[in-house]
């Protein structure tokens, strides 16, 4: 997947666990566990609440890379 995000490094500096990073940004732990994994890639109105909750922008978290071809 071409979406590098460092979610679980910004969640980390807040000191939250993903039950409480999903509270605040108003989605399950397991929608912040699949996008740390790479599995899911948010919608932009999620990443722009997770960048606010970080207290960083979109791009300091979410990187989008081309695939080599």
């Amino acid at each position: 997947m071409p979406l590098i995000n460092h979610l679980k490094e910004y969640r980390a500096k807040l000191g939250v666990n993903q039950q409480e990073m999903g509270r605040l940004a108003g989605v399950s732990r397991q929608t912040i566990s699949q996008i740390e994994r790479g599995d899911y890639s948010p919608s932009v109105t999620l990443a722009l609440k997770l960048a606010s909750l970080c207290g960083c922008t979109v791009e300091d978290i979410f990187i989008y890379e081309e695939d080599p071809q």
